[in-house]
Formats: C-alpha cells, sequence, structure tokens
C-alpha cells in the first residue's frame, strides 16, 4: 500500500505543460464554431422542451390553482354573507325577545301595582272604619267621662262647700256654678 503525502500541494510542477498557457477553453478560435454549433443545438433543444411540455403544464397548473382559489374566495364570500344574515337575524330574534320580556315584565308589575293598590285600598277602608268606630267609642267614653266628671265636681264643690261652711248647698245650685266654671 503506497502511502500519500499529508503535505498539501503547493507548486505548479506537477501540470502538463501542454495544458498551461492556452486560456479559457470555450474561447479557444480552434473549437470555438463548433461549440457554438452545439450551444445553438442544446439552446433550442431545450427552447423547444420548455415551451412545448413544461411550460404549458405549469401555466396549466398555475390556471387550476388560480381557479380553485378564486372559487375558494366565492365561497368564502357567500359563506360570511351567510352568516352575516344569520347574525343578523339572531341580533333581530334578541332584541326581539328582550322587547317581549320587557313587555311581560311591565305587564306583570302594572299587575302586581294594581293588586297592591287595591289592597292598599281596601287596608285603608277597613283601617278608616276602625279609626271612625274608634273615635266613636273614645267620643262616647269622653262624653261619659265628662258627665261623670261633672257629676264628680258637683259632689266634690258640695262638699267643700258644706266643709267650708257647715251648711250642705243645693244641688242645682253647685250644678250651675261647676258648669260655668268648666265653660270658661
Amino acid at each position: 500500500m503506497a502511502q500519500k503525502s499529508a503535505e498539501p500541494i503547493t507548486s505548479i510542477e506537477h501540470i502538463p505543460s501542454s495544458e498551461h498557457g492556452k486560456g479559457f477553453p470555450p474561447f479557444d478560435p480552434t473549437t470555438f464554431a463548433s461549440q457554438f454549433v452545439w450551444l445553438v443545438l442544446v439552446f433550442g433543444a431545450l427552447y423547444l422542451l420548455m415551451s412545448r411540455i413544461a411550460l404549458p403544464r405549469i401555466g396549466a397548473i398555475m390556471d387550476s390553482r388560480r381557479q380553485s382559489v378564486e372559487g375558494d374566495l366565492a365561497e368564502a364570500k357567500s359563506l360570511k354573507d351567510s352568516s352575516d344574515a344569520a347574525i343578523a337575524a339572531y341580533e333581530k330574534a334578541l332584541a326581539d325577545a328582550r322587547g317581549r320580556a320587557q313587555a311581560l315584565a311591565n305587564e306583570t308589575r302594572e299587575k302586581f301595582a294594581a293588586e297592591a293598590e287595591a289592597a292598599r285600598k281596601e287596608l285603608d277602608a277597613a283601617l278608616n272604619t276602625r279609626l271612625t268606630e274608634a273615635e266613636q267609642a273614645i267620643a262616647t267614653r269622653r262624653t261619659a267621662a265628662m258627665a261623670n266628671v261633672h257629676d264628680i265636681a258637683v259632689e266634690t264643690a258640695a262638699a267643700i262647700v258644706e266643709r267650708l261652711t257647715g251648711n250642705a248647698p243645693a244641688k242645682p245650685d253647685v250644678a250651675k256654678a261647676v258648669a260655668g266654671t268648666l265653660k270658661s
């Protein structure tokens, strides 16, 4: 097995001198005409291959993709329009439901207010009746009490006069004197 040198090649002495100094091969004037002919033939073949086969396929694929994207955009627009219509219908139904709920709440509030007003009027009437009865009872008792007070005042005045004077005064005279004093 031959060992290869680990040293890099740093000189040009190993390149054959026949290849050295000729220049860039495509620009060699001896082979330029044949290379140009082959360039034209290969370029023409590639041009025909690209224009007849590859580019129509790529164009068809691009047309297909464009039509697919346009179809998807049209479908998305129709779905957006239908969702907008559904949202509008939902909002209208929600507004109608709120209106009905508000009307029902107002109706219920008015019904309870009317019932409460009727109950209040009934209670007021019952209280007024009881108040009138109580006032009449108080007036009756006051009249009775005043009559008793008058009688007690007459008896007390007669007793005081009798004790002070030693003589019992006439009841009608004492009653008249007490009545005159109570009125003023």
